[in-house]
């Protein structure tokens, strides 16, 4: 990892095109990506796209369509298996690129690289089960068969916080599918999805299944989102944007001729639920794990923790403790607690902490952290009161709201008074109020004594529920559904 992170820093600096129809176009126009823990440290700029170059792209994704989606369903695959066997090889390059471009340690950057890789070859094999002889009620005198294919042109403008991970992962499961793409990365992250470009590229993609166009939201996105060529729309990130898309692809535009589709995840308000009958420290780590790993700027965060009364002061005291020995510092250094992303998310944060500290009791943290870069430490707010506003409201930074709950079914009906449902945790050695949370604990992803971050790509299918989006199980069996549609021809003999 040393090695790469020198290797990496001095490639840091450069400047990346866009790149449409496999043309590469450089405008005057950049995006600037600065390493948001040393913010003199310029990580690279992007050429940045204006509407007319986002015409451009979406006239070679259409065209491209016409060819890619007839290239056999095993050799769309192939593409996959071999740009995740070279990632595998580079992975601690890759892993470096997310330590400067978005602050993440070493272990947040190594499972953000392994979670791509899990993607492109979880879709992969997917891809060739659904292109499989799909399963019918025979009829005598008739050859039935269904098949899956592609919609066509989609728009993915994927996140910051697994800027490889989520980006590979909702490009991929697109183009295996048979569609072709256009990727608008996220404004803070563009250098580590310029990479990706690179190395897909380089195993030999065809030119114009991706078109990689970074640039304004205002500008380009909701033109792209809009426009009568767009099939689907695959995003992540929040709530208030992904309701907007959802808004403007209701209407039709001129010359539209299908419903397009959204594919969303809009982030969540987790937490973790611990009964009387859990054990202290178990909890106080799983906590502590979940509210501030990578600063709690995950949609899986447990930014809530839930405790019964019994429990409440020595799980606290513990949270505290654990809490108050994590280091803020340079993730190029490996410290377990880095900056967050930019000045907006920033302040945003450290105002939401002015806000807790009226509505609770401040045992942790609260303050801006030393370094030249966006540093908050980790803050732990306890008896909260399950209406409080830092109870409720996404935060998305290294807060931790702790509430007390007088019973598991107090705690759990506390959980659930949220308008988002993405993860969610409960610890407790008490088989009949685990299975009470099974049944009512309304969330996508519910974890059982552990954490309720790290879903594992075919192992923990991702999405959640309400305003945490479409549930869509990224890295389920249902994915690629999303990215196809049926299609059954019969033929009488």
């Amino acid at each position: 990892m040393e090695v790469a992170l020198r290797k990496v820093k001095g490639q840091l600096g450069q400047s990346y095109p866009l790149v449409i129809g496999g043309e590469k176009i450089t405008t005057e126009r950049l995006i600037k990506s600065i390493n948001p823990g040393d913010t003199d440290q310029l990580v690279g700029t992007v050429s940045q796209a204006d509407q007319a170059l986002a015409e451009q792209a979406m006239t070679a994704a259409t065209k491209t369509f016409e060819t890619w989606r007839f290239v056999d369903a095993q050799a769309r695959a192939g593409y996959l298996f071999k740009a995740a066997a070279v990632m595998r090889r580079r992975k601690f390059e890759f892993a470096s690129w997310l330590v400067y471009e978005v602050g993440k340690n070493w272990g947040e950057a190594d499972a953000d690289v392994a979670e791509a890789i899990d993607f492109m070859e979880f879709y992969g094999r997917e891809m060739i089960r659904y292109a499989e002889p799909q399963p019918l009620v025979a009829l005598d005198g008739e050859d039935n068969r269904l098949t899956y294919i592609p919609l066509g042109v989609g728009v993915v403008i994927p996140p910051w916080n697994f800027p490889l991970a989520i980006m590979a992962g909702m490009t991929c499961a697109a183009l295996v599918s048979g569609n072709t793409v256009i990727l608008k990365p996220a404004s803070t992250s563009p250098i580590i999805a310029a990479k990706f470009v690179e190395l897909m590229e380089e195993i030999g993609l065809p030119a114009g299944v991706i078109n990689f166009v970074p640039g304004s939201g205002g500008e380009i996105g909701d033109f792209l989102v809009d426009h009568n060529s767009t099939r689907f729309i695959s995003f992540t990130g929040s709530r208030e944007v992904g309701l907007r898309i959802n808004e403007r692809i209701a209407k039709q535009a001129p010359g539209q001729k299908w419903m397009k589709r959204l594919v969303a995840e809009m982030g969540g308000k987790d937490a973790v639920v611990v009964d009387a009958s859990a054990d202290a420290e178990e909890a106080a780590t799983a906590i502590v794990q979940s509210a501030f790993g990578f600063q709690g700027q995950k949609c899986s965060a447990g930014s809530r923790a839930i405790v019964h009364q019994d429990l409440y002061d020595e799980v606290l005291e513990k949270v505290i403790a654990k809490t108050k020995a994590l280091r803020v510092g340079l993730a190029e250094e490996n410290a377990p607690i880095g900056p967050v992303i930019d000045a907006s998310a920033y302040h945003k944060i450290l105002e939401y902490i002015s806000i807790g500290k009226g509505e609770g009791r401040l045992v942790a943290g609260g303050e801006k952290a030393e370094g030249n870069g966006y540093y908050i430490q980790p803050t732990v707010i306890a008896d909260c009161s399950e209406d409080a506003k830092i109870m409720h409201d996404e935060i998305f930074g290294p807060v931790l709201a702790v509430c007390k709950a007088t019973d598991y079914k107090h705690a759990i009906d506390i959980f659930n008074n949220t308008e988002y449902g993405l993860t969610g945790a409960f610890l407790s050695n008490n088989r009949e109020h685990l299975e009470y949370a099974r049944d009512n604990m309304h969330c996508g992803n519910l974890y059982f004594n552990r954490k309720c971050t790290g879903a594992l790509v075919g192992v923990h299918p991702f999405g959640g529920f309400n305003m945490s989006g479409t549930d869509s199980k990224a890295g389920g069996r249902d994915y690629l559904m999303l990215f196809t549609q049926a299609k059954l021809v019969s033929e009488k003999f």
